[in-house]
């Protein structure tokens, strides 16, 4: 399963947040599993995320398309910097965040 696929798997059959404050958050309390940052966050953003979820253990997604092209994949008619996954669902995403670590 390609990245594209397990997050769209993952927002339609499990549980996830979009925002990069959220994943901020989440990640720092290390209450999520997962996070898909897109490739043109900003660059702070992004990298207090990274920091906060190696605190936590947390593995990053780095999404190859821009924010716009995240919130199209997630179904959004806007675009999404960050992702964060509670629950996965029929998602294979884990699987590739474990991957990718």
């Amino acid at each position: 399963m390609d990245l594209n696929t397990a997050i769209r798997m993952a927002v339609d059959t499990g549980k996830t947040i979009l925002g990069s404050d959220s994943a901020k958050k989440l990640a720092m309390l290390g209450e999520v599993k997962a996070i898909v940052v897109a490739r043109n966050c900003q660059p702070s953003v992004k990298q207090d995320i990274v920091h906060y979820a190696a605190l936590s253990s947390v593995p990053i997604l780095t999404f190859a398309g821009s924010s716009s092209e995240l919130g199209v994949i997630c179904g959004k008619p806007f675009p999404v910097s960050a992702l964060s996954v509670i629950d996965a669902g029929n998602s294979d995403i884990l699987k590739l965040a474990e991957e990718n670590r």
